[in-house]
């Protein structure tokens, strides 16, 4: 049987105290240090940009560049880079000669900042308001292309590939806006073609889309035609290669592979049962890279960790085999080196560059390392049960380790579901310090991956497909029992936390069975119903393919909402919400609050101002972490190592 104890410590001598009473080197306010975030990698004339998280400046976002061997920072103070194209955003900038267009987030119009050598000039406002704009690209002949989101009606929003002169006053030129949505407009070598990812309402990215082409010219796009996709077929991220020939992911053979198109056939390139790519929540994934001489570097999902691997024209597949297991955002950067994210379960994402030629890794920009010494850090381990009709389900299980401490012999740690969002998210073994916060007091996590999740193919994905509230609840509660089984878990304490669609199934796990001691839902769904009415165009129809079409499906709706099942609330819950969150509304954190409260149960409730979806403030994440911790004490009976502000907890019976 496997041990739930960490690694010993260098001195040997370890002090033994209960699982959840163990001192932590991570307090809640250096997690909030450590929570700065790298995102949107981009190459440009040989230099490299990406963005990075501010929590202690409100969460902003800010563009970085590497210039004479460090990092500088372009973005002044005042600004954030970010766009709410379908309110995820993604791919808010574009460095064009010298330029980099950007979507200022207070007011989403796109900026102009000149960058140079020594810095960058002020941003200047270019479109009018009312716009948002995402995904940009260079336009031939000047100008930039990209998409665009029509908020001028807020009763009608439109969203359309569109190209912009660059010009102060300009909203842009709509060249495509047939469908309810489109993503990654990409021009072609030669600039006469372009290429687009369609799709419509109730179909989400990752279901059925199209890719289209149309021949572009001064007067706008020529008929289009599309290319690949359809019903039972999710295509994205095209790229034209050097010679013409337009590149693609799609699920057609069950799981996310690279294909070709060309003289109007299309071919697979390495199938795999494996993904080359994810769901297209935000936008701007770079998933592989065609290079000048028809090779193609791509990164592949794992069994244990992400393969770059170096695809010939004849099918020749060489590994390049890196010291990370995470990677993401591929661009090519000098013709001989590539550019990417990369992690590990040791390490944060850092910047990094690889050699194509030797394999030779350097990083770049580690901007929040990993200060935890390699006794406390929790690696995580891939486990398989059968979950829901005993279908094989996967998770990450993450033991308690603690190199200065180990609990009481006989005792069994208390354990952490995690239920990530999307529902089509991921577990990842990536470095998480918010993970090893809970690991290094004596906690184990599992983060599981329910019928729904992606990472393991199209039908993995559709499992959850009219069964949400079912076969996603089912499966966290066959991950605690598998776990309980060996040892690895102390059935009476057991806790289950998650956000957005998580903290769906947290409210869902906790409405229908005993298992769990304690619940925490960030931004969670509590009425589907009132979901389906309230929430943005982007997911407005998202729940058709989840639950069923509203309303011909509201006895459905009604059925599978937790707060149709209050009588099966018996757990202590904390709820947590951002006051300004457009996608899970208030309003839905408000109605479990208020219902369980009018039974006496036992609840608890935070609401952050400034908060949309997802904490990006320091003083929200610290605040959010350690009122966790804290109510998991109180509920579960332990005291954590340090002073803790006191959670109120209405209704919750003395010891």
């Amino acid at each position: 049987m496997e041990t739930a104890h960490g690694s010993g410590s260098a001195s040997g001598v370890r002090r033994v105290a209960p699982y959840g009473a163990w001192a932590s080197p991570i307090s809640a306010a250096s997690l909030a240090r450590g929570a700065i975030g790298v995102s949107d990698l981009r190459t440009a004339d040989g230099r490299l940009f990406w963005l990075e998280s501010r929590p202690d400046e409100g969460g902003r976002m800010v563009l970085m560049t590497q210039a004479d061997g460090e990092a500088r920072q372009l973005t002044p103070a005042g600004y954030n880079v970010r766009t709410r194209v379908h309110e995820y955003g993604g791919a808010p900038y574009v460095v064009i000669d010298k330029t980099v267009y950007f979507s200022k987030f207070s007011d989403q119009k796109l900026h102009a900042q000149p960058i140079g050598g020594e810095g960058a000039e002020a941003p200047a406002p270019l479109t009018p308001e009312g716009y948002r704009y995402a995904d940009l690209v260079a336009a031939p002949g000047g100008g930039l292309i990209g998409v665009r989101e029509d908020h001028t009606d807020p009763a009608d929003v439109k969203n359309a590939v569109v190209r912009l002169s660059g010009q102060a006053g300009d909203a842009g030129e709509a060249l495509f806006g047939d469908s309810d949505f489109v993503a990654y407009p990409r021009v072609s070598p030669d600039g006469r073609r372009l290429a687009w990812m369609a799709w419509n309402h109730p179909n989400m990215p990752w279901d059925d889309t199209t890719l289209r082409v149309a021949d572009l010219t001064a007067d706008g796009l020529g008929a289009s035609q599309a290319v690949i996709g359809g019903v039972g077929e999710s295509a994205m991220e095209p790229k034209w290669g050097a010679d013409g020939t337009l590149y693609f992911i799609s699920d057609r053979t069950g799981f996310w592979n690279l294909h070709a198109w060309a003289d109007g056939e299309t071919r697979p390139i390495l199938p795999s049962a494996a993904e080359f790519a994810g769901p297209l929540w935000g936008f701007g994934q770079s998933n592989y890279v065609p290079l000048a001489d028809g090779r193609i570097l791509a990164r592949r999902h794992g069994p244990d960790h992400d393969e770059l691997l170096l695809i010939a024209p004849d099918g020749t597949v060489r590994e390049i085999p890196l010291p990370f297991s995470g990677l993401s955002a591929l661009h090519g950067l000098d013709g001989r080196r590539l550019a990417m994210f990369a992690s590990s379960g040791d390490q944060t994402t850092a910047v990094i560059t690889v050699d194509i030629a030797t394999g030779e890794s350097e990083v770049i920009r580690r901007p929040s390392p990993a200060s935890l010494e390699a006794g406390h850090i929790s690696l995580a381990r891939p486990i398989t049960f059968p979950g829901a009709g005993g279908q094989e389900t996967h998770a990450l299980y993450y033991p308690p380790t603690n190199a200065d401490f180990t609990a009481p012999a006989g005792e069994a740690p208390p354990l952490i579901v995690q239920a990530h969002g999307g529902p089509t998210g991921q577990a990842s073994s990536a470095f998480s310090l918010s993970n090893q916060f809970w690991t290094t007091r004596g906690f184990a996590i599992v983060d599981v991956d329910y019928g729904g999740s992606s990472g393991w193919g199209r039908a993995y994905r559709q499992r959850l497909n009219g069964a949400w509230g079912i076969v996603d609840v089912e499966d966290v509660i066959a991950a605690v029992r598998h776990l309980t089984a060996q040892g690895l878990a102390d059935p009476a304490r057991v806790a289950i936390h998650g956000g957005s669609a998580g903290g769906f199934t947290v409210l869902a796990a906790l409405s229908q069975s005993d298992v769990f001691g304690a619940g925490a839902s960030f931004y969670g769904v509590a009425d589907l119903a009132a979901l389906a009415r309230d929430t943005h165009k982007f997911e407005s129809r998202y729940l058709d393919n989840l639950v069923g079409p509203y309303p011909e499906a509201a006895a459905v709706y009604e059925a599978r909402s937790p707060l149709s099942h209050l009588e099966g609330f018996r757990t202590p819950l904390i709820i947590f919400q951002g006051a300004d969150d457009p996608i899970v509304p208030p309003n839905q954190a408000h109605m479990i609050r208020d219902a369980l409260r009018e039974r006496q149960q036992a609840v608890a409730y935070m609401e952050f101002p400034g908060e949309s979806h997802g904490f990006r403030k320091a003083e929200t994440l610290i605040a959010a972490k350690e009122a966790e911790l804290s109510f998991y004490g109180r509920v579960f009976g332990f005291v954590p190592d340090g002073p803790l502000p006191e959670v109120a907890i209405e209704n919750l019976p003395r010891p």
